[in-house]
């Protein structure tokens, strides 16, 4: 029996079962929609993100496999240790939400088009001023005592659940930092894995590995059930150990 792509209707936020997910290409699951904060935390609620170029309709993604990091596999060698260990790095939780993804979209090592458009940027501020969308800032002061943006990551959270969306840097190992800080703050209230949607040479390198979609939805159920403490994305310093 042949593949069905389905058509989301706009005036429902319902998708369609995961398992009608497409095998080529991999994980495609529906097209149209809107952007909605409604429509997208009901997408991160089943394990659902979009992702689209330019001139595209919406696509929505649920692939497999799915690239995770479990925390206590996230991999920091031993260069990375030492950089830590000098704290040349200033980093903060929901500081600056907004210019994180602003250089996510135009990050200076990105050399081909980006996904996050305007209207995707706008998205994740939406979630983010709903308290659903979370960034991490990695700050740098040069010699002039000016500070800038270094690096960083944002992505979604549903509770417990958590999937990065994407990341930057300007400036050795700062996103590296940025994934480290993330990891280390969600494992403070018992959270044991980051959703990385899709392995790319960067996150192996930093210890993620592919699991069975089923195996995720497990996952990212239980993350999602586990209810987090009132001011737990609340904007602050953070401090590497």
């Amino acid at each position: 029996m042949g593949q069905i792509l389905y058509q989301l209707d706009d005036n429902s936020l319902t998708f369609p079962p995961i398992e009608h997910a497409l095998t080529d290409p991999n994980g495609l699951l529906a097209l149209g929609g809107d952007l909605s904060p409604e429509r997208l935390i009901e997408a991160y609620s089943q394990g659902i993100f979009p992702w689209y170029s330019d001139n595209d309709p919406f696509m929505w993604w649920s692939p497999n496999p799915r690239a995770i990091i479990d925390i206590s596999q996230l991999r920091i060698n031993r260069t990375l240790r030492k950089a830590i260990n000098k704290s040349p790095y200033h980093i903060t939780l929901n500081k600056d939400f907004s210019q994180v993804t602003q250089f996510c979209a135009d990050a200076p090592f990105r050399d081909d088009e980006t996904w996050i458009l305007p209207e995707m940027e706008s998205a994740y501020l939406a979630l983010h001023q709903l308290g659903y969308a979370h960034s991490i800032e990695i700050w740098h002061t040069d010699e002039q005592g000016n500070t800038n943006l270094a690096g960083g990551l944002y992505g979604v959270a549903i509770n417990g659940f958590f999937s990065g969306e994407s990341m930057f840097y300007k400036q050795t190992n700062a996103s590296k930092f940025a994934l480290v800080a993330l990891g280390q703050l969600l494992e403070t209230v018992g959270i044991d894995f980051i959703d990385c949607q899709l392995l790319n040479p960067f996150l192996e390198d930093m210890g993620a590995k592919e699991i069975s979609r089923d195996t995720f939805l497990k996952k990212q159920h239980n993350a999602r059930s586990q209810i987090l403490p009132r001011a737990f994305w609340q904007a602050r310093t953070l401090t590497l150990t």
